[in-house]
């Protein structure tokens, strides 16, 4: 039954130590990522990781959970570090290490043999995200047509990226009434992760895009889809 199990959409089987750990194992390790993890990119995220290292402990003999021991995670990190970059070198052992904390709670295993294990140092001075200068972006809206819907609202999606550094997920989320007035000056609601909220004023080109490419009503997306000529719709999502 064990082995019938899918972890999301990736194929990814439940591995062979947890299924020889039995059924109740099998289930706490499915809803470690289901129960546990609740933004579907980390969920796919760790999925992944997880496989990747009881693959690793598979061809090296390493069949059970309780046979894992910190030298066998260290020896993981070190040996994935020579080909991946640091982030993701630390993405997978905090996906090992979250993953026995919750087997150790659940009974399933005695120790985390991820945790005292040491990932390797990631620091970041500098953001690598390229910011636009001021005559980029007018280069960029200057290059966008206005006379049509789409334009206009490519126009004003546009804006709120540049002008919010808002996320492109939390940006075509909004909603209509996401874009609101208080006193004088018209705000953003921005959605973010983990159900958080960012309210920002908005910036006066960003408030003449949204002006000129606003939709009616109080509710529904911001961003609205638009129909292509055969029926179909240019971001719908949005």
């Amino acid at each position: 039954m064990a082995n019938d199990l899918i972890i999301t959409r990736n194929e990814t089987l439940i591995p062979v130590q947890v299924a020889a750990a039995g059924e109740e194992a099998a289930i706490r390790f499915i809803e470690f990522f289901i129960a546990n993890i609740r933004n579907p990119n980390t969920r796919a995220a760790y999925a992944r990781a997880v496989s990747d290292f009881f693959r690793w402990c598979e061809r090296r003999g390493l069949d059970r959970l309780n046979a894992v021991r910190p030298v066998h995670v260290a020896g993981y990190i070190e040996e994935i570090g020579k080909t991946r970059a640091a982030p993701s070198v630390k993405q997978h052992l905090a996906a090992v290490r979250m993953l026995y904390d919750w087997l150790v709670v659940g009974q399933v295993v005695r120790l985390n043999p991820a945790s005292v294990v040491r990932g390797p140092k990631h620091v970041i001075k500098r953001g690598k995200t390229p910011i636009l200068s001021p005559e980029e972006a007018r280069e960029l809206f200057d290059g966008i047509p206005t006379d049509t819907l789409v334009g206009l609202r490519d126009r004003a999606l546009i804006g709120v990226l540049i002008y919010s550094f808002a996320r492109v997920s939390a940006a075509v989320s909004m909603r209509v009434e996401d874009y609101f007035p208080q006193g004088k000056r018209w705000w953003l609601r921005l959605h973010e992760k983990g159900g958080k909220h960012h309210e920002m004023p908005v910036h006066h080109t960003l408030e003449e895009y949204r002006g000129r490419g606003d939709r009616q009503g109080t509710q529904g997306p911001a961003v609205p889809g638009i129909k292509r000529e055969d029926g179909g719709s240019l971001g719908a999502s949005l």
